[in-house]
């Protein structure tokens, strides 16, 4: 287990922290965790405000396939993978790479990419549909928190096992308590976050041995 970056090469989205402290209820909250149209492709205060594929993650998957030295052939999961843009840019960083996503949102499954579908499965990251060991890498990025504290490790579990700890996940995180207070002003759908610490403990209580990083708001 091992604290890496994997997502360095992502650009940098911009976020307007103060509009979205100031315009967050409990009605976005609500809205945004159903992780639906408005979520994904309706105003900003609900979440992305528009979730369009641009190829960005190609170089992230390229790093990925690296550090997990992926061969065509084998399999990769991705948990949390929305629209599928990153499935789809694992197969185009490297031919024969078998790719496959899970996501809780149908919306996202009924609005994927052409060249993922039959590849994405809908339903839950703490129950996943596959047996154990049956995939050579398997990534989680920025969902897990999403889930309490329970539902995080019943996750990372699940991560384990389809696995064997070949894995990396990414969570939301600060390491002060300015960055903390920036990041409770923008969350919208995490339900358990963070000093890294506190998410250490979380992976080992999950006897979770993969690598990991955080998303932090700055």
């Amino acid at each position: 287990m091992a604290e890496v970056n994997l997502l360095d090469k992502l650009p940098k989205g911009k976020r307007n922290l103060n509009a979205r402290a100031t315009a967050k209820t409990d009605e976005h909250i609500r809205i945004s965790r159903e992780y639906g149209e408005q979520y994904f492709d309706g105003p900003r205060e609900y979440g992305y405000g528009g979730y369009r594929y641009d190829g960005r993650w190609v170089p992230v998957a390229q790093d990925m396939i690296a550090h997990f030295d992926l061969k065509p052939g084998d399999r990769v999961l991705d948990v949390g993978c929305a629209k599928g843009f990153l499935v789809k840019d694992f197969m185009k960083a490297l031919p024969g790479l078998e790719a496959f996503g899970q996501d809780i949102s149908k919306y996202a499954m009924m609005k994927c990419e052409p060249e993922v579908i039959g590849r994405l499965h809908l339903g839950s990251g703490d129950d996943l549909p596959f047996p154990d060991n049956s995939f050579k890498a398997a990534i989680s990025l920025n969902t897990i928190h999403n889930f309490d504290r329970a539902g995080c490790v019943r996750a990372l579990k699940e991560l384990q096992r389809v696995s064997g700890g070949r894995a990396f996940v990414q969570v939301d995180s600060y390491r002060t308590p300015e960055q903390k207070a920036v990041f409770e002003d923008w969350v919208l759908t995490a339900k358990f976050y963070g000093y890294p610490h506190e998410w250490i403990d979380v992976f080992k209580d999950a006897g979770y041995t993969g690598d990991y990083y955080w998303t932090i708001i700055e």
